[in-house]
């Protein structure tokens, strides 16, 4: 009898998450503007998102709730969008 060995195929494991509660962010100004959100928001954003931090609070799926250190409300960006401080 011969054993076989199987192979694991990686692109059924569930992706890693690019970021954790408590990292420090800020908004990539070129990835969010060649986005479909782009399209469908305002198109003049604050200044503050690009230059950051911002602190992500929770993170949901492909989206992470981030909090700026302004008295601004909390928004959901997509995980695509940001990059770490």
């Amino acid at each position: 009898m011969s054993e076989q060995t199987e192979k694991v195929d990686d692109s059924q494991s569930p992706p890693k998450k690019k970021f954790r509660k408590g990292d420090l962010v800020k908004v990539d100004r070129e990835k969010y503007s060649n986005s479909l959100e782009s399209k469908s928001s305002d198109t003049n954003l604050p200044e503050y998102i690009f230059q950051g931090p911002g602190e992500v609070l929770v993170i949901k799926g492909d989206y992470c709730q981030i909090r700026w250190r302004r008295p601004v409300p909390d928004v959901w960006i997509s995980s695509d969008h940001i990059v770490s401080y």
